[in-house]
């Protein structure tokens, strides 16, 4: 027996040893002149574990530790954190002094290397002026608002009467549920057949999950199930641009798909693949931010009656000045003043993008530190969202806030991006979730079943659904 726990003991002993040494290993391969403070974890991993496990905490104690700019190795790659105000807004306004994109290896080769957020130079500006061309004010009211409102209109009815799970209507991969990538689907490839379109949405979910992995190449991982997911996407939209191109004399659709494959229209002359890769993005991103900009907007309507009530009254309003049958137009969105409001609060207090990355191309001063050529730098906006100075009583949901048009204009207010890369379908989503919300106030009332727990990080979402029971309007 004692034989038996010496040689325990001895082995916790050298486990302990060798760590220290892999810990003291990494620390000493980071160590160069000019660099921020922090620590570097494990070998390969780094700190990926601890950053994805803790989420804010972990920025926090960092933080508290090293300032407001310090080094970690998060994602698979050395990283410089900056969760100053200054700081980032000067990263994200001079991308072309030795800045550009830096998303992570599975975001990169599950949507592409022509997706908008991943090009820099002149080719994100003529992939930035096609999206723009498709998402723009005249777009959205003569072609997708019309779309967004008949959606929202069907995807909405028979809700009466039942306890729904809304994480599920806006959100999972339920079918004839996931309201946003529906909606998004509708927008940019239009109808599709049963089979086909059901086929596209469940490769879509694995894509999307591929993303938000570590880029390992083994069967079973997510990143290998997205990469898969993202070759059988490509294979349906590649035959769906080739049935558009056949037919392109009398192909009247007026979908974003078509919109591109038309050369005449295609101003910026994108090739087959920088086409696809557009569609995969428009998807990707709308998908995120309206499915869980909507489901939060409920959950804290519901919290906050007195928000509800105005937001109700303002919808009921609109309502009264249209016929039963009539649609949501362009001028009714210019009249939803409180539902923009509560729209960028619950965009702020939810936090749905908790930051962008950054890479540099030479060994680049900031903040009085050299950061390398090569590194990453998370541009962490997360904390900006709670800053008392910028937003008081931050933790409060208070929509009154944005009504102040300077709020909405304010330097530091990085929710939707900044410099060249802000956020082109802003306008087209707040559309989306400002129509549902219209169906939803104006036909229902509703109160939560209890005991949904909410997760912030690594994304916003609850772990076992956000159950309400509905009941319909008077």
């Amino acid at each position: 027996m004692a034989v038996y726990l010496m040689a325990v003991g001895m082995i916790l002993l050298c486990s302990l040893c060798l760590s220290a040494v892999l810990l003291k290993w990494n620390e000493l391969k980071y160590r160069k002149k000019g660099l921020p403070p922090g620590t570097m974890g494990w070998p390969v991993f780094g700190e990926t574990t601890e950053f994805l496990r803790q989420g804010p905490n972990f920025m926090k104690n960092q933080r508290a530790r090293y300032g407001s700019f310090f080094k970690s190795h998060i994602l698979g790659c050395p990283t410089v954190v900056s969760m100053d105000p200054e700081i980032n807004r000067y990263i994200l306004m001079n991308e072309a002094k030795g800045i550009v994109p830096g998303y992570p290896q599975s975001m990169l080769d599950i949507l592409g290397r022509c997706n908008i957020a991943a090009v820099h130079g002149s080719t994100h500006r003529y992939m930035r002026g096609a999206l723009l061309s498709l998402v723009s004010p005249t777009m959205i009211k003569n072609q997708l608002l019309p779309k967004i409102d008949r959606f929202m209109r069907d995807h909405l009815c028979n809700w009466g009467g039942s306890v729904i799970d809304i994480q599920e209507q806006t959100k999972e991969a339920s079918p004839d549920y996931e309201m946003a990538l529906l909606s998004s689907l509708n927008q940019t490839i239009g109808f599709l057949s049963g089979s086909m379109r059901d086929s596209l949405k469940s490769e879509f979910f694995k894509l999307v999950l591929g993303t938000l992995s570590l880029p390992i190449d083994l069967p079973g991982t997510n990143y290998k199930q997205g990469l898969q997911a993202r070759k059988k996407v490509v294979s349906i939209l590649r035959k769906l641009m080739n049935e558009r191109k056949a037919s392109i004399d009398t192909d009247n659709r007026n979908d974003m798909l078509s919109y591109l494959t038309r050369s005449e229209e295609n101003r910026q002359k994108l090739t087959d693949e920088e086409i696809i890769d557009l569609i995969i993005t428009i998807l990707y991103s709308g998908y995120e931010t309206v499915s869980t900009t909507s489901m939060m907007a409920v959950k804290y309507l519901h919290d906050h009656p007195k928000a509800l009530r105005i937001l109700r009254e303002e919808h009921m309003e609109i309502k009264g000045r249209k016929r039963p049958d009539d649609p949501i137009e362009w001028n009714h969105l210019k009249l939803m003043r409180f539902t923009r409001a509560v729209i960028y609060e619950t965009s702020r207090l939810a936090t749905i993008v908790n930051g962008v990355l950054r890479k540099t191309t030479h060994d680049i001063e900031i903040n009085g530190f050299v950061i390398p050529r090569g590194w990453r730098i998370y541009v962490y906006t997360r904390e900006m969202n709670y800053n008392s100075y910028m937003y008081p009583d931050p933790l409060a949901f208070n929509p009154w806030r944005w009504l102040d048009k300077k709020a909405d204009l304010a330097n530091n207010n990085m929710m939707f991006g900044g410099g060249s890369r802000l956020c082109p379908g802003k306008e087209l989503g707040i559309a989306e979730i400002s129509t549902f919300l219209h169906y939803f106030v104006t036909r229902y009332r509703w109160e939560e079943i209890g005991g949904d727990k909410l997760m912030k990080f690594p994304r916003v979402e609850a772990p076992h659904g956000l159950h309400i029971r509905v009941e319909s309007s008077p």
